[in-house]
């Protein structure tokens, strides 16, 4: 909302750009901390250095500004006998012209209020399972506030186990388990791959599916293969090129074959030995975990997910909770959030 031209004060000010206690009008320069060079004055223009007046502020409002966002949610647990692998949580990318999840075009930015805060989740991953069970879900993560299109991810979908042997569904679904022909999860548009099926479902020889990453489904299972994670994706809107969401690679029945691998991006590896636990997805990757192969040893946890906003620098206005990374790449701001927390723009 535009300020007073008339009776203007430095709490006006101060409450329409930005800024805290005490207050200085030298804060307020065009192109600085809190002011645009693109912000409306019409009593202006603000200067963006030397003199500086209250009246240049008559009537000067605060636009919008862009923001660039990466928000993935928390991978999924494998199942437990000869498991599944765990499927990616769901995968939403703004930034530039890169791929988001299910090798779909690349998201709309959203627009950011001066003074409005908006709360970032950030989903945990699935829980490690044992004794033929099903995996467990990962949570969502998500950007939310007022004048803002909430970005949800949905969590990566369970891996099946001997017990209930179909993959669940999620931003990437999990991969099946053999013992009653279950097929692989679904994945979410936009968001994830399938979980790869099993061939030759009730074979005592047979093996998990892998679950799916956010570039590619899980592969298959059989008699003679255990199904492989899929792939993750690619972005480098915190400046360089990190790979996250990689599914879950299916536990293999026992030592007869090799177990399946984790998709790149940090899937956990199945696991190929009664007992032994499979490889859980790595952190803040939000990929899927791994399989086990049973009929007891646990299967691999999801990773957890993040949220990344990148904002310009000159809009940045330095006020946040959760305690998010803080780094610059050009022009930009970025904040990689690891756990929840919020941002006040």
């Amino acid at each position: 909302m535009a300020l007073p031209t008339t009776n203007l004060t430095m709490s006006a000010i101060q409450t329409e750009f930005g800024g805290s206690n005490p207050i200085s009008l030298s804060e307020y320069y065009a192109g600085g901390s809190f002011v645009s060079s693109s912000d409306p004055a019409p009593n202006g223009p603000i200067p963006s250095s030397g003199q500086i007046s209250m009246g240049q502020f008559r009537g000067a409002e605060s636009l919008p500004y862009t923001l660039q966002y990466l928000v993935i949610a928390g991978g999924a647990s494998g199942g437990v006998g000869r498991g599944g692998g765990g499927g990616a949580g769901g995968y939403r990318n703004s930034y530039a012209s890169e791929t988001s999840g299910r090798n779909s075009s690349t998201e709309a930015t959203q627009t950011l209020n001066v003074g409005t805060t908006y709360t970032i989740t950030v989903g945990g991953g699935g829980s490690a399972v044992n004794n033929d069970n099903r995996g467990n879900n990962g949570s969502a993560s998500s950007i939310s506030g007022s004048g803002l299109s909430t970005v949800s991810s949905t969590g990566g979908g369970s891996g099946g186990g001997w017990n209930s042997s179909a993959g669940g569904a999620g931003g990437a679904g999990g991969g099946s388990s053999p013992s009653s022909g279950g097929a692989g999860g679904s994945g979410t548009a936009g968001q994830g791959f399938d979980g790869g099926t099993v061939a030759g479902t009730g074979d005592g020889n047979a093996n998990g599916g892998g679950g799916g990453g956010a570039s590619a489904s899980g592969t298959t299972g059989s008699g003679g293969g255990t199904g492989d994670g899929g792939n993750g994706l690619s972005s480098s809107i915190t400046g360089s090129s990190v790979t996250r969401a990689g599914g879950g690679g299916a536990g293999s029945h026992g030592a007869v074959n090799n177990p399946g691998s984790g998709g790149s991006g940090g899937g956990g590896s199945g696991s190929g030995r009664s007992g032994t636990a499979a490889g859980s997805g790595s952190t803040n990757t939000g990929s899927g975990g791994g399989g086990g192969e049973g009929f007891a040893g646990p299967s691999g946890s999801g990773g957890s997910g993040t949220v990344i906003l990148r904002i310009p620098t000159a809009l940045y206005s330095g006020t946040t909770t959760g305690s998010p990374s803080v780094s610059t790449s050009g022009s930009d701001t970025i904040l990689r959030y690891t756990g929840s927390g919020s941002y006040t723009g």
